[in-house]
């Protein structure tokens, strides 16, 4: 083992844990992931200590000399690993528990926009049915029904009538959901404007136009994510110097006041209206599975090294921006509508392959899970090349049941 590469644990076991990976190795260093998963085993060594045990984390660490914990797990953010870590001298590159609120609960985000007068939509928060049905009988339509805490696709849903709404409504209290979030659905353009920040300085990493509904055109189930492309050329740099203004350099302002400085990735979820203007609708605490791939492509910085000057204080002194190629990318997650089906032609693809949890068979055959598969990301010099590219590849990919959405770059020729 060479001694002079960097050693770095990945706490994750997901898509975007596969493609932080997968960038770090490319930047020759010693990669870990715990707890991984079957893929992420392909690419690098997976530790078997699950994610919301801090001090077993902890003790790998210190045995093994490990130089940067980078922490993409909600349950290892919950699980407080951040103030852990920083308790006993590791570096970590994640929020803590109680920073990272606003990106892991719905109802904490929607309350600390209201209190700093950030635009968001109408909402309510409710741990009650009746409340929450009392609520909807006078509510716009559409309304956005979700848990508080977003785990995957099943746990939200945009209704149309208040029948729908309250029958979801009532399905989420009784799978024991301790509280929901309602809000107005906003008609528009949906992005995400990301950060890197040490708390206290923010740098702009990628603006990413997402694609949550599973149909063309917006319609069927909202998911988590099943497309993005960067950088999103329907957002303009004024926009851009708006959100950095008035959301994330106050966020970040308010936390600190607090105490509790956010050190990490910060992602604003956004949606810019018919008029032009845009809404906040709520945080992430790093890159999204369905867009991490898209961003890192075009990343040319040492990861270690930005990640790095964050956890060390340096990060205002040694950054002034974030070095980002000038190439375009774009993401199209392939889903499946059962698991166990074999997937077939992936060796044809050209694009990059992230993926969820994909299983072998006996036969060492690759096979579906349900619902998302993996994500297909093809970079190029033009959004209209690279959005070509990955269609081709989605068609090259055979399984039955495969489903995707094929307007990801739509009207991209008018930009």
């Amino acid at each position: 083992m060479d001694k002079n590469k960097n050693k770095i644990l990945i706490v994750g076991c997901s898509a975007k844990e596969y493609a932080l990976a997968k960038k770090l190795l490319e930047q020759k260093n010693i990669v870990y992931v715990a707890p991984g998963n079957d893929r992420i085993k392909d690419l690098t060594e997976c530790i078997d200590i699950r994610e919301n045990k801090p001090e077993e984390l902890l003790e790998f660490v210190l045995e093994n000399g490990i130089d940067l914990t980078i922490c993409t797990s909600e349950l290892a953010l919950k699980s407080d690993i951040t103030d852990i870590f920083q308790a006993n001298d590791q570096k970590i590159f994640a929020p803590s528990a109680k920073s990272a609120e606003i990106a892991l609960s719905r109802s904490a985000a929607k309350r600390f926009l209201y209190k700093l007068r950030i635009p968001t939509p109408r909402f309510g928060t409710f741990d009650k049915i009746q409340s929450s049905i009392d609520y909807l009988k006078t509510a716009a339509m559409p309304q956005v029904i979700r848990a508080d805490e977003a785990s995957n696709g099943a746990d939200r849903l945009v209704c149309t009538t208040y029948s729908s709404a309250k029958t979801f409504a009532e399905d989420l209290f009784c799978r024991n959901e301790a509280k929901i979030v309602l809000e107005d659905f906003v008609f528009g353009h949906e992005f995400t404007f990301y950060v890197v920040t040490d708390g206290y300085k923010a740098i702009h990493l990628a603006t990413v136009a997402n694609f949550k509904f599973m149909e063309n055109g917006n319609g069927g189930i909202l998911t988590p994510g099943v497309g993005a492309f960067t950088p999103d050329y329907k957002i303009s740099f004024e926009t851009e110097q708006s959100i950095m203004n008035n959301v994330v350099n106050r966020v970040l302002d308010a936390l600190q006041k607090k105490d509790i400085p956010y050190l990490g990735i910060l992602g604003i979820e956004c949606v810019l209206n018919n008029d032009g203007h845009y809404v906040v609708l709520g945080f992430n605490h790093f890159l999204q599975d369905h867009d991490s791939q898209a961003i890192l492509n075009l990343v040319d910085e040492d990861l270690f090294s930005l990640f790095e000057a964050c956890t060390l204080g340096i990060f205002a002194d040694d950054y002034a921006a974030i070095k980002v190629s000038d190439n375009s990318s774009v993401s199209c997650v392939i889903s499946s509508k059962t698991a166990g089906k074999t997937i077939e032609n992936l060796d044809l693809i050209e694009a990059d392959i992230t993926p969820f949890n994909i299983n072998k068979n006996s036969y060492l055959e690759l096979e579906t899970t349900e619902g998302r598969t993996l994500v297909l990301t093809k970079t190029s010099k033009t959004i209209t090349r690279a959005c070509k590219e990955i269609y081709e590849d989605a068609e090259l990919i055979k399984f039955n049941g495969k489903k995707y959405r094929t307007d990801i770059c739509e009207n991209v020729e008018k930009f």
